[in-house]
């Protein structure tokens, strides 16, 4: 359940990271097992496919004026790439797969990862208004590597997720600060 909450909230930050270092573990190594239907993850085409997704991803979200438009695209996408990945990593862990369980996983994941998608774009929005031309940059540098960590951990060291949940919980305390600060600051003008 940790590595589902951990894989959804990293799909939040970057759909492709977690789908596709998912995919390669599925298909490269015996750390992850996924149930039959899920093997489709470790395809070549697909992870082929996800890296090209990932390269047109990282690119789009380091300009300003295009990060905005990527993360409204993204609304729809890292949604689904949280509902899939937690859906997966929920039946890799809980053995026989049910269609219950696949449905509610998918639900949470998607959940999660449309949370952390929301704080994230308004984080975004402060960073751009207060550093422009170089937040944006930097801060997506950020995410995406604590997507890639993220990741990682969720599957190699689950444990660890409970401090990345702490993390976030700071982090959606400073952007609604910021997001407060800005509204008082404005309507104050």
């Amino acid at each position: 359940m940790l590595s589902g909450l951990a894989l959804a909230s990293a799909a939040g930050l970057n759909a492709y990271v977690p789908v596709l270092v998912l995919g390669l573990f599925v298909r490269y190594t015996s750390v992850v097992e996924v149930p039959g239907q899920w093997t489709w993850l470790g395809n070549g085409w697909f992870l082929l496919a996800l890296l090209a997704l990932l390269v047109l991803e990282l690119i789009t979200d380091k300009i300003p004026a295009l990060d905005h438009l990527n993360d409204l695209v993204q609304t729809l996408v890292r949604p689904v790439a949280g509902g899939v990945v937690f859906a997966g990593a929920v039946q890799g862990a809980e053995g026989p797969p049910g269609a219950a369980l696949t449905v509610v996983a998918f639900i949470a994941g998607l959940v999660i990862a449309l949370v952390v998608h929301i704080v994230k774009a308004a984080g975004r929005a402060v960073v751009n208004r207060s550093a422009p031309g170089v937040g944006a940059p930097l801060l997506s540098g950020a995410e995406d590597c604590c997507a890639v960590v993220l990741t990682l951990v969720a599957l190699l060291l689950p444990g660890l997720v409970v401090l990345f949940v702490a993390a976030a919980a700071a982090a959606l305390a400073w952007v609604v600060r910021e997001r407060r600060r800005g509204l008082l600051t404005t309507g104050d003008s």
